[in-house]
């Protein structure tokens, strides 16, 4: 058929010049009338011409035609569309003697694809205009995440512009980074596919096969993260098609005290020195990260690349913490007052103090000390500001004690409660002492002896005793209905060395030192003797033995237990807040601590500091890919975030958050959706397609159909692919 046409052209030179007929093998005529075809497909952006010798192949012209379209060598026909369509051949497949043509006249070669009855049309013909672009890809097994972000790509314009050219003739085959333009080839016959005539899903197979061959964590048939293939496409095909050959040694330099833009331009040129391709050109832009030590405040400024912005959701960059604060001064402020505070995943200890303060209106002459209890116990105090808020598990329970901050250099008393339980061991009816209640920790300022300390502890208990009359009445009641059954008395159970320890006195406390283990160290203490408390001494520990009347006198279950920092599922029921994407921007530029595994080594102190990290946007890309990071991952535990995120559809403005201010548009507008529906172990994968005007598509994998511009906005959008309006803003 490709000959028909050669020969259809050298009839028409024969008419127009005495000439003798076409040979293609005729070495000394020169072609002074090549013929010139221009190859359309029925799409808006292209049209490609190839100008073609009578000594040239035609065969293999034919051929880099076909592949020009990624098609095979199917049928193929003559039209004419200069004023309507015109069958050129009859039935023999010969030229009718009339219809020769004039040179450059532009004719339509029609090739039907794949099998099917639907061919390319011209542009006044029959058919549905703009269907190109719109084929599905076959699920080859739990592969809608590949699906998603492969459409995604496949209908980004500058990359469907550039894989419909003459890519190959860029590729870099000796880039070690690289895979030997394999990828790069592959994903250029998948996407040429996807943009050739008809609508017959595509089998995305041997794209597969080479992203298995390379990335082998995409192997086999399990769900994979698509935010994660895209991240890995897109550095593959970057190294693919690096137009640097031979990437140069540059040595970073430091700012020195330079301006931003000075510093900012180096590195961009440092980095287009080495990184020269496509996707550099569409989908990679700049920010500044802004590093300080805490330690020596030493501050370290770089400009790094970015292919694309994972943004944290709102909801996961905070954490919401419940502590329980206390206060010795006898009066209102002595109840135990539970507050519920706010503060940054990754902060520090700082941060809560802060946010508590604020909380329960601490005054300016007073302080918190923060305790961690377990089993009615202090087992830390929470003192050094610089440590990180992941050292508090959730389940941990906090209680701060509040002090004048006159009294900040006294020594410190933790009293420990304990009291005797019945309990049962063997049919026999045992007494055992055990710790109940909130520690109690104050100041031992003037604290003389015994029964200072006794007054000291007490306070604590003030807003928790009951009415006289009804203690009366309670310790009555316990008289009358003691039982004269034998009992064992046990020691302590907080000490292994309590064997003197008393039973208490009907009437009274004992209090009695110990160490920080709970090992009494000495005979219990006296009322009216002086307490022997060494000068360098800073924290004192004391147990309180409670004899059952005083049990009666205070109401202890008000005392007796404490919240959780956080009791999962509490807010789960919550219904989840919509949250704008411009917040998500916000949180990911806003300066946060870094991570206890992301620790920096400080070229000051030269040690590895958690420094307080800040990003700011400084060079925007064509092509902006926005991660919305749903997916939270921990020790412990996996989750997905439903959360709503309202995204602007036709004008995402970022001109308030770029840094560095020049006269390029930072309005953009989205073209793409990669979405993700289900749980987090699951679920299934989609992209929604822009298509010009309002028109968007669904690409359910082969199912490809139209959807409502209202319906693009859902809580399952994963990937945001946006494209820059070129207008200069104002």
């Amino acid at each position: 058929m490709w000959l028909q046409a050669l020969k259809w052209h050298s009839d028409s030179k024969n008419v127009m010049k005495d000439d003798k007929g076409f040979s293609a093998t005729d070495s000394d005529m020169a072609d002074v009338y090549p013929l010139q075809l221009r190859l359309s497909v029925q799409r808006e952006t292209n049209s490609f011409g190839v100008r073609i010798s009578k000594k040239d192949n035609a065969v293999e012209l034919f051929k880099r035609a076909c592949k020009m379209f990624s098609v095979d060598s199917e049928m193929l026909c003559i039209w004419d569309y200069s004023d309507q369509i015109t069958f050129l051949m009859n039935d023999n497949n010969q030229v009718p003697v009339d219809c020769q043509r004039q040179s450059d006249q532009e004719i339509l070669l029609e090739l039907q694809v794949y099998g099917l009855s639907d061919s390319i049309r011209c542009r006044e013909g029959p058919g549905e205009a703009g269907s190109l672009g719109l084929t599905g890809l076959q699920n080859l097994g739990n592969t809608c995440f590949m699906n998603s972000s492969l459409q995604c790509l496949a209908h980004t314009p500058k990359l469907v512009d550039y894989f419909l050219e003459d890519y190959i003739r860029e590729i870099n085959h000796d880039n070690p980074l690289g895979m030997n333009g394999e990828i790069a080839l592959a994903f250029g016959d998948l996407l040429r596919k996807l943009w050739a005539p008809g609508a017959s899903p595509v089998s995305p197979r041997i794209f597969k096969s080479k992203l298995a061959r390379f990335a082998p964590q995409f192997s086999g048939f399990n769900q994979h993260d698509s935010q994660e293939l895209l991240a890995f496409l897109l550095d593959g095909l970057h190294e693919d098609l690096n137009r640097v050959k031979c990437k140069p040694y540059i040595e970073v330099k430091d700012g020195d005290g330079r301006r931003d833009e000075e510093v900012a331009d180096e590195y961009w040129h440092n980095h287009l020195a080495r990184n020269d391709s496509v996707i550099v050109d569409v989908c990679q832009g700049q920010y500044k990260s802004t590093l300080v030590c805490p330690v020596c405040r030493k501050v370290s400024v770089t400009f790094d690349p970015f292919m694309y912005l994972s943004l944290p959701l709102p909801s996961t960059t905070v954490r919401t913490m419940t502590i329980t604060v206390v206060s010795g001064n006898g009066g209102e402020m002595s109840q135990l007052s539970p507050y519920t505070i706010t503060v940054p995943k990754n902060g520090r200890f700082e941060d809560l103090t802060r946010a508590l303060g604020i909380a329960c209106s601490l005054g300016a002459d007073e302080t918190l000390l923060v305790a961690e209890v377990y089993n009615n116990c202090i087992i830390r105090f929470l003192e050094d500001p610089t440590d990180s808020l992941s050292l508090i598990r959730d389940a941990d329970k906090l209680v701060a004690y509040r002090f004048l901050k006159c009294n900040v250099d006294a020594p410190l008393v933790v009293f420990i409660n304990q009291r005797m339980e019945e309990q049962y061991v063997y049919g026999k009816q045992t007494l055992n002492w055990k710790a109940f209640g909130i520690p109690v920790v104050d100041r031992l300022y003037s604290v003389t002896n015994g029964s200072d300390l006794r007054n000291l502890y007490l306070k604590w208990f003030y807003p928790f005793q009951n009415p006289i009359e009804e203690a009366l009445e309670n310790c009555l009641v316990s008289k009358e209905t003691e039982e004269d059954a034998e009992t064992e008395v046990t020691t302590p159970s907080l000490g292994s060395n309590v064997n003197e320890l008393d039973t208490p006195s009907d009437g009274g406390m004992e209090f009695y030192v110990t160490d920080e283990k709970g090992t009494i160290k000495n005979s219990k203490i006296l009322m009216n003797e002086p307490l022997a408390i060494n000068g360098d001494l800073r924290l004192l520990h004391v147990l309180v033995c409670w004899s059952e009347e005083q049990l009666k006198i205070y109401d202890t279950q008000l005392c007796s237990s404490l919240p959780e920092v956080f009791k999962s599922g509490f807010l789960a029921k919550r219904p989840q807040e919509s949250v704008s994407l411009y917040k998500c921007l916000e949180a990911f530029l806003q300066e946060e601590p870094l991570g206890p595994e992301d620790m920096w080594y400080c070229p000051g102190c030269k040690e590895h500091r958690q420094a307080s990290k800040k990003l700011d946007l400084w060079r925007l890309p064509e092509i902006l890919v926005i991660h919305l990071k749903r997916f939270q991952y921990s020790r412990y535990l996996k989750n997905k975030l439903e959360t709503y995120v309202d995204f602007p559809v036709d004008n995402l403005d970022l001109s308030a958050y770029i840094t560095y201010g020049n006269d390029e548009s930072y309005h953009y507008t989205l073209y793409a959706v990669s979405n993700h529906y289900g749980s987090m172990g699951g679920g299934h994968y989609t992209a929604f397609v822009h298509r010009g005007g309002d028109q968007w598509y669904d690409f359910d994998d082969s199912h490809v159909n139209p959807i409502s511009k209202e319906k693009i906005k859902s809580s399952a959008a994963y990937v945001l692919f946006y494209r820059r309006n070129f207008e200069v803003s104002t």
